[in-house]
C-alpha cells in the first residue's frame, strides 16, 4: 500500500495557513443559478477559492437542492437497479490513469442533481453525461436514445486497481445526501461516513447537508493519490470539503472541512460515521436466526490521549439508546468490525466478516468535545440503526467559520489497538444467575473475553483483578480466570438493575501496578 502521501499534505497544511487571507481576497465566481455549483465552469480552480465562494454563500439563505426533471419518473427499488454506467464510458479512461470515475443516474431516493468538474488542466470544467453513457436493462432497455442529455447525476463513484493489478474495482462511492463509502483491500461495502449531522435524535427534524458539486483534480499519470473538492449545501451551514484519498490495504482518506455558519447550531456532528447492527451474542435467540451474528461494526473504539482505549460494545436497545464520552484531544475514535472469521456469521451472501473498519484520527486541534454514540431499534438489517460523531462541547455560532482536518482509515483495521492493552474480542450475554435456573429478579449476566497486550504469557493469574462499574443497578463479585491454550481471559458478572432506566456498564483489567487492557463499556436496558 502506498501510505506516502507528503506532498498532498504540504499541499493541504499550506492551504489551511492561508485560509483567512484567501477568505477577503479571492474572487468570487458563480455557474448559472440553477446548477447547484458555487463556481462557473472554465475559470481557474482552487480549494482556496472554493472555499471563498461557499463563505459567500453562507450570507444568503440556501438555494435548495438542484432538481431538473428526471428522465425517467417512477422508479422503485428494483427498476433503479436496472441502470448502470457503463464502463466503457468511464472519465479518466486512458491506459495511464490510475482511476475510472462512474456516474450515479438520478431517480427512486436520488431526486437531486450533483455536478461534477473536472479540473485536470487547472480550471473547472463540467462532465456531461448522455443516455449513451448508462445501461438501461429489461423494461427499461430503448426508453432513452443515446445522445439524451442527463441533465444532471445523482452521485459518483470512482474505481482503482485496489485489489489486483488486472482489474479496476470500485474504491468509493458518494451517493445521497453528504453520504459516502470506501474499501481497502477485500472490503465488502457496509459502513458508511457523512460530510456532516445536524440536530440527530434530538427530537428535532434532522438537518441533512448535502454535497452540491464535485471537483476532481486528475492525478498525474502513475500517481496513486486522487483528490476530490466539494461543495457542502444546507439550510444552516455551507462548507467546502477536499478528500485526498489513497488506496490500499487499508484506503486512506485525509480530509479537510471548512464549515461557515449562518445560524447557531447546538448538535453538530463532526465527522459522523453510519453503520448497521443487528445482533449478537449480547441477544441470543431475539431473532430466531440461523447465524450467531449480524452487523456491520460491532463496536465503537476511542483512543484517548493519555494512552487509554475504551471499546463500547454496540447494541440493537428496545428503546432509543445514547452514549456521551467525554473525548477531548483524543487520537481517535471509529467503528470497527472485530470479528473476522466467516463462523462468527455464517452469511455467504453477506460476507460480514469482510465490512470495513472506519477510523477517524483528528489532524487539527478539535478543541474540547465528545464523542455521541446513538443506537436505534430495528428489527432489520437493512437499517443502518447505528450514528458515532465527533460533538463540539460548545455551540457553534451564527457567522463563526470552522476548520476540522481529519484522517479517515477503511478495512480491516487489525492494529488498531496499541501493543500494551489487551483487546475485548468478544462479549456474550444471558439470564443471570446459576445455569439452568430460573432468573426471577430480572438480572443479566456478561461474559467478557480479552486477549493480547501483556497479558499474554501472564501467568500469575492472582495479581490481574478485574474493576467492573454500574450505574443504575447492582453487580455481583465479578470473576476472572485465564482460559488456558486459548490467550483469552474471561470476566463474568451478573448484574441486577435498581430500576427501569438504562444502565452504564464499565470493566477493564489490570495488575502489576498498570491497566492491563482496554475498558469495555456497555449500554444495557432492562426490558
Amino acid at each position: 500500500m502506498t501510505t506516502d502521501t507528503g506532498c498532498s499534505r504540504r499541499r493541504l497544511l499550506g492551504s489551511a495557513a492561508a485560509f483567512g487571507l484567501s477568505m477577503a481576497l479571492a474572487p468570487m465566481v458563480r455557474a448559472e443559478p440553477n446548477t447547484g455549483a458555487p463556481l462557473a465552469e472554465g475559470e481557474p480552480f482552487s480549494f482556496d477559492l472554493l472555499s471563498a465562494a461557499m463563505q459567500k454563500r453562507a450570507e444568503a439563505p440556501d438555494p435548495g437542492a438542484f432538481r431538473p426533471p428526471l428522465l425517467l419518473d417512477g422508479l422503485d427499488y428494483d427498476t433503479y437497479r436496472n441502470i448502470a454506467f457503463r464502463r466503457d464510458a468511464a472519465r479518466w479512461n486512458d491506459k495511464a490513469d490510475e482511476f475510472r470515475l462512474h456516474a450515479f443516474h438520478r431517480g427512486w431516493l436520488y431526486q437531486d442533481a450533483v455536478a461534477m468538474f473536472d479540473v485536470s488542466s487547472g480550471t473547472a470544467k463540467p462532465f456531461r453525461f448522455t443516455a449513451g453513457d448508462f445501461e438501461y436493462r429489461e423494461e427499461l432497455a430503448g426508453k432513452l436514445a443515446p445522445d439524451t442529455p442527463v441533465p444532471g447525476v445523482a452521485g459518483w463513484r470512482m474505481l482503482s486497481r485496489l485489489n489486483t493489478a488486472d482489474r479496476f474495482d470500485e474504491l468509493i462511492a458518494f451517493l445521497g445526501a453528504s453520504y459516502f463509502r470506501a474499501l481497502g483491500q477485500g472490503s465488502v461495502y457496509g459502513a458508511s461516513a457523512r460530510g456532516l449531522a445536524i440536530d440527530t435524535a434530538t427530537g428535532r427534524a434532522e438537518e441533512f447537508p448535502r454535497f452540491s458539486a464535485f471537483y476532481f483534480e486528475r492525478p498525474a499519470p502513475g500517481v496513486e493519490t486522487v483528490i476530490v473538492n466539494a461543495a457542502l449545501d444546507s439550510r444552516r451551514v455551507t462548507g467546502a470539503y477536499r478528500f485526498v484519498i489513497t488506496p490500499g490495504a487499508v484506503t486512506s482518506m485525509e480530509v479537510t472541512a471548512r464549515l461557515f455558519f449562518r445560524e447557531t447550531l447546538e448538535e453538530v456532528g463532526i465527522a459522523p460515521l453510519t453503520s448497521m447492527f443487528l445482533f449478537d451474542r449480547t441477544t441470543p435467540g431475539r431473532f430466531h436466526d440461523y447465524r450467531p451474528q449480524v452487523h456491520d461494526s460491532n463496536g465503537l473504539g476511542i483512543q484517548m490521549g493519555d494512552g487509554r482505549r475504551i471499546w463500547r460494545t454496540l447494541a440493537n436497545p428496545p428503546r432509543l439508546g445514547q452514549s456521551w464520552i467525554n473525548a477531548s484531544g483524543i487520537q481517535s475514535f471509529g467503528l470497527y468490525q472485530r470479528d473476522r472469521d466467516f463462523d462468527e456469521y455464517s452469511d455467504a451472501e453477506s460476507r460480514f466478516e469482510k465490512r470495513p473498519s472506519i477510523e477517524v484520527e483528528p489532524l487539527n486541534d478539535w478543541g474540547t468535545g465528545f464523542v455521541r454514540l446513538i443506537e436505534i431499534p430495528t428489527e432489520q438489517e437493512a437499517t443502518d440503526n447505528i450514528v458515532a460523531y465527533w460533538r463540539p462541547a460548545d455551540p457553534l455560532e451564527a457567522g463563526s467559520q470552522k476548520e476540522y482536518r481529519y484522517r479517515m482509515l477503511w478495512g480491516d483495521l487489525a492494529g488498531e489497538n496499541n501493543e500494551k492493552l489487551a483487546m475485548v474480542v468478544s462479549t456474550s450475554s444471558g439470564d443471570a444467575g446459576v445455569s439452568g435456573s430460573k432468573n426471577e429478579d430480572g438480572g443479566r449476566k456478561f461474559v467478557i473475553d480479552f486477549k493480547g497486550g501483556r497479558l499474554e504469557g501472564v501467568t500469575e493469574t492472582d495479581a490481574v483483578q478485574p474493576q467492573v462499574s454500574v450505574n443504575g443497578g447492582l453487580v455481583d463479585t465479578p470473576a476472572l480466570r485465564r482460559i488456558e491454550g486459548t490467550g483469552l481471559w474471561r470476566l463474568v458478572f451478573d448484574i441486577t438493575p435498581s430500576g427501569a432506566d438504562p444502565l452504564e456498564l464499565r470493566a477493564w483489567l489490570e495488575g502489576f501496578d498498570s491497566v492491563l487492557s482496554e475498558t469495555w463499556t456497555y449500554q444495557w436496558v432492562p426490558r
